[in-house]
């Protein structure tokens, strides 16, 4: 990630739930999850597009009442997983996919992850793999306390190879039951796909470039020692089925196309830098895409007067794009020209159809930024509007802190800490700055309430 974030490509921290299903590609992401939390990349565009590709694949699967969530994780390598209600993928994967296809075909095979109740029944073999290994552990122990009581080193011996492979047997167990858990969903993506009217080309391409890749770099994998099929047996299952399909080869239609490459732009200039964004689109340097990807990479050179001229440009030949409206006002902000910029805001907020909370977050800001106490009025409405539709993102407490802190109301700000730290699960701070915010506010009130929830609060599992 740059060193210079903007508001609306911003950068958090969010702790995947407990357990993961393996990703449709070999990554140990999941795992590190589990351990460290994973950086996750809140933007108004990319999640649009993105959720608007899980859309049809979702409602094949029955998931689209479900509250499905798409997570967008900071990570620059070809991976998705899911947690609980919530599909993860990376933005390395968003950036390497040419075409929508490929990402659909991702999102597919989590949706059957979900769809097939795959994370509880691993919980299960999980706890029937840890019963092997602890009944391995017992008989072995027994063994080598009659070898150790005989004098017999060979039967201690024997205990010990009686625990190790118990234990192995365990893992193998584990292992076979995740790859077929794989197959299972690879092959409930084909009918995901057939369903909605779309091609499984993105799918097998993904496989091949794994595939690739493995050759590459001279990797030599034993396949009963990973949790997933090799990437030629992937393709081998699929083949046949996915080119039996009516659609498949239906091409996406070119608007989503042209949304991709807007996404793949946004993403190369953020992650990989000016040059990077502008290698990515040498073979068609004056599309929109590729002067998108130009007009960020300024801005994040520094170079902001020159970064509007070029987005002023974007803005003229797509007037109707809520997202080259939002990245004008970012770019305006941090040249110095709020008032400019809250215009920028407010004309994304009118023409974005999913009322983004995201964008309406940073109109506040804009807001603020201009100084006046009729704006930082309207920047607490417009923060706390676009809160209650992103409770999670972080940075918008911030700025709401600010605003009250603007405006004289010490309680608020300290409420709106609080509720920063708690989303973003600093539970101690958030219980130190919800107690500070009580003392101020009137009890019972709607905050003094919000302060004891988070006061009261109890993490699970402790």
């Amino acid at each position: 990630m740059s060193s210079i974030l903007s508001r609306a490509f911003a950068v958090r921290l969010f702790a995947a739930a407990a357990l993961t299903v393996p990703t449709i590609v070999q990554t140990t992401l999941p795992t590190a999850a589990q351990q460290r939390g994973v950086s996750v990349v809140r933007d108004a565009e990319i999640e649009a597009a993105v959720r608007d590709y899980a859309r049809p694949v979702l409602e094949a699967a029955g998931l689209g009442r479900s509250g499905i969530e798409i997570v967008l994780v900071n990570d620059p390598s070809f991976n998705a997983f899911v947690a609980g209600r919530r599909i993860f993928i990376n933005t390395g994967a968003l950036l390497m996919a040419e075409t929508p296809n490929e990402i659909i075909g991702v999102l597919a095979h989590e949706a059957g992850h979900i769809a097939g109740g795959h994370q509880q029944r691993l919980r299960e073999q999980l706890g029937r793999a840890q019963t092997m290994a602890v009944i391995a552990t017992v008989l072995g122990v027994g063994a080598a306390v009659a070898g150790s009581a005989a004098g017999a080193q060979g039967l201690s011996q024997s205990a010990a190879g009686l625990m190790t492979g118990g234990m192995e047997a365990a893992r193998r167990s584990l292992l076979s039951y995740q790859r077929t858990e794989e197959i299972t969903a690879d092959r409930s993506a084909i009918t995901y796909l057939e369903r909605s009217g779309q091609s499984a080309q993105g799918m097998l391409k993904t496989f091949e470039r794994l595939a690739g890749s493995m050759a590459l770099a001279g990797v030599r994998v034993d396949p009963y020692q990973i949790s997933h099929p090799m990437p030629r047996e992937r393709i081998a299952n699929l083949e046949e089925l996915a080119r039996k399909s009516q659609y498949f080869n239906r091409q996406d239609p070119p608007a989503l196309q042209q949304r991709h490459d807007m996404i793949r732009a946004k993403i190369a200039a953020y992650t990989q830098g000016h040059a990077a964004a502008t290698r990515l689109f040498r073979d068609n340097p004056r599309s929109a895409a590729a002067l998108y990807a130009d007009a960020i990479g300024t801005f994040l050179a520094g170079n902001s007067r020159a970064a509007v001229g070029k987005m002023d440009a974007l803005v003229r030949a797509g007037p109707n794009n809520p997202y080259f409206h939002e990245m004008r006002g970012e770019i305006l902000i941090k040249a110095g020209r709020p008032a400019e910029a809250a215009q920028s805001f407010a004309t994304a907020m009118r023409l974005d159809p999913n009322r983004s909370g995201i964008i309406q977050i940073g109109y506040g800001q804009a807001l603020m930024a201009t100084g006046t106490q009729e704006n930082l009025r309207k920047a607490v409405v417009e923060l706390q509007t676009g809160l209650s539709r992103e409770k999670e993102y972080g940075t918008g407490y911030r700025y709401l802190a600010q605003a009250h802190a603007q405006l004289g109301d010490v309680a608020q700000a300290e409420l709106a800490t609080a509720d920063g730290h708690f989303y973003s699960g600093n539970y101690r701070d958030a219980k130190i700055f919800a107690a500070r915010a009580q003392q101020k506010l009137p009890n019972g009130s709607p905050g003094w309430l919000r302060a004891q929830d988070i006061i009261n609060y109890r993490q699970p599992g402790r």
